[in-house]
């Protein structure tokens, strides 16, 4: 499906949709516990619904109602011999441990980009643990396990993926043992992992860790159920601050300030370029700002990166991206995706191996964009509109629903102006 999109101001108000990591990890930890917990404010996109069959076929029992889950947990069991992980690596990540504190044999399937997406971490340890495991040479799935986890103490890199680590940080509590692991490199998205220990600490798991360099894992551990409403999600809510200081007007409500997300740090980057945002009591806004450019890191927050380099174009000044080098392996390479959609569109943009550096202009042009399947592109650049001379195009439009099935439904009850073609 392609959208075609007429500039148009936006204006009005927006529940943010739930956050999709916090979903995610809810979902795992409830099924896994002994009773029925009830998980709310939960969007059906396509990532969660590959969480929740993966789960099913650990043996939750889960019911869906509007936006609300009810979960039966239990031990892992095998109702499934195989996990479809659709186009999502918070699934495959998180859910391959777990499904080793049980020996049956399983395979793990994916789609597009997912099938690419590095999974050498998890391997070191099945080598270590005389887990057997095969895929094909160039793909990482299907990817077929035959073996267990045991208590041990886990090395893992800290700069690849969070996810590996909260994958185990999920399973390792199950063993009859206790475990550690131990980070062998700087770690980046600390944010990800607090919002792990923050859902297991909910659901009855304790974990501690010196500094986020060791992590001490009890063994013989069980999951209690809990009730939990999902809160809304900051790299959601991070295309809708851009549009504000690109001169939109909106209030965006269910946003906890004490938020553990790392994706907060969206508030900090607008602020930093100097855009007019401000928090009210029961909502968030940024007001139309002329942002300058700026250094941005973002080896804590790569899923801001598709937002921040459409505002960074349209930015006074330079801006520079550094320590950026993941958001290369997201569902796409996001930074030179992101360069080549904006300069078709007039933006100035030369990338390095590990970030960018963006010449700001005063506006775009209307182009034909591609969103190279990528949710975060595909929104990122519907926020480009708001300054753009002329209409844009966005190819393969739908991919949206990977994590906000009701964006562009969102978008036009705002004021854009939008074509299905």
């Amino acid at each position: 499906m392609n959208i075609k999109i007429h500039p148009r101001k936006l204006k009005g108000s927006l529940v943010v949709p739930p956050s999709k990591s916090l979903s995610h990890r809810a979902i795992i930890a409830a099924s896994l516990a002994h009773g029925t917990s009830v998980i709310s404010n939960v969007v059906l996109s396509k990532d969660i619904l590959a969480t929740i069959e993966g789960m099913k076929a650990f043996g939750a029992k889960i019911t869906i109602e509007d936006h609300t889950l009810t979960i039966v947990g239990t031990k892992v069991q095998r109702c499934k011999d195989q996990i479809d992980a659709n186009e999502s690596g918070s699934t495959l990540r998180f859910l391959i441990p777990i499904a080793l504190v049980n020996e049956e044999p399983i395979c793990f399937t994916g789609k597009n980009q997912l099938v690419h997406r590095p999974l050498d971490a998890y391997f070191e340890i099945f080598e270590q643990l005389g887990i057997s495991y095969t895929h094909k040479q160039q793909e990482y799935l299907p990817l077929h396990l035959h073996g267990k986890l045991k208590p041990d103490t886990y090395y893992l890199r800290g700069d690849v993926s969070s996810q590996f680590i909260t994958g185990l940080l999920y399973a390792l509590p199950l063993l009859e043992g206790d475990s550690k692991i131990i980070i062998t490199t700087e770690l980046e998205s600390k944010g990800y992992i607090d919002l792990t220990l923050d859902i297991l600490k909910q659901f009855g798991i304790i974990i501690s860790h010196q500094n986020y360099k060791e992590f001490y894992i009890k063994g013989n551990q069980s999951y209690c159920p809990c009730n939990y409403m999902v809160e809304g999600d900051y790299s959601q809510v991070a295309f809708f601050l851009v549009a504000g200081a690109l001169g939109a007007d909106i209030k965006l409500y269910g946003m906890r300030k004490d938020s553990y997300q790392g994706d907060k740090k969206i508030i900090e980057d607008i602020i930093k370029m100097q855009g007019n945002l401000r928090y009210e009591e029961d909502y968030i806004c940024c007001n139309p700002s002329q942002t300058v450019g700026t250094t941005i890191d973002f080896s804590q927050s790569p899923d801001l990166g598709p937002a921040l380099t459409v505002l960074a174009s349209l930015s006074k000044g330079t801006s520079l991206f550094i320590k950026a080098s993941r958001l290369r392996i997201k569902e796409c390479d996001r930074i030179t995706c992101m360069r080549q959609e904006l300069e078709k569109m007039g933006a100035k943009i030369e990338e390095f191996s590990d970030g960018m550096k963006i010449e700001g202009v005063e506006k775009l042009k209307g182009a034909i964009l591609d969103s190279h399947n990528d949710h975060r592109v595909a929104m990122a650049l519907a926020m480009a509109s708001l300054k753009t001379e002329g209409e844009i195009v966005i190819k393969n439009a739908e991919c949206v629903s990977k994590s906000f099935p009701d964006f562009w439904d969102v978008f036009k009850a705002l004021g854009g102006e939008i074509i299905y073609e």
